[in-house]
């Protein structure tokens, strides 16, 4: 079971990792409902090194993404709730509409994002890459989605 840690507190984790030949994966998101298609993902991120790093976003940072309403479950629930995947090693919150900091913070050796985004598109691989890491894009699954679920339950169904 990972833990919640600050920036500060996660770039000194990873660079006892580095310094261990450890390789630290990276990715992000903000996890409102928690489904299988988040599991499973988590699960397949994690397989790419030795370490995960999820990036959370905080709530204001939700909203302003996502829209009124969101999110549903507070930031803090968010990230405990996430850490306590048996693949996540640690979360950190971020107040940032991207996650662009916190990988410039940390440089990852791997980072992870699913496959409904283009390579180009993706925060943060030019830092990874950079550095001599690499992009790792983990095939979307279709059907888990927290605002298809959302949809369905406003729908009653």
């Amino acid at each position: 079971m990972g833990l919640v840690v600050s920036r500060q507190e996660a770039v000194g984790w990873r660079n006892k990792l580095r310094q261990a030949g450890r390789r630290l994966v990276f990715t992000n998101g903000c996890f409102d409902l928690l489904h299988r298609g988040h599991i499973e993902y988590l699960t397949e991120a994690r397989a790419l090194g030795d370490a995960l790093v999820v990036g959370v976003n905080d709530d204001a940072s939700v909203r302003r993404l996502k829209g009124p309403g969101r999110p549903l479950v507070a930031a803090t629930d968010r990230a405990a709730v996430v850490a306590a995947l048996a693949a996540v090693d640690r979360v950190v919150l971020f107040p940032e509409d991207t996650p662009a900091a916190l990988i410039a913070a940390l440089v990852p050796d791997v980072l992870a994002k699913g496959g409904d985004w283009a390579l180009d598109a993706i925060v943060g691989r030019e830092t990874v890459e950079a550095a001599g890491g690499r992009v790792v894009r983990i095939p979307f699954r279709a059907g888990y989605s927290t605002t298809a679920l959302l949809e369905r339950l406003r729908a009653g169904g």
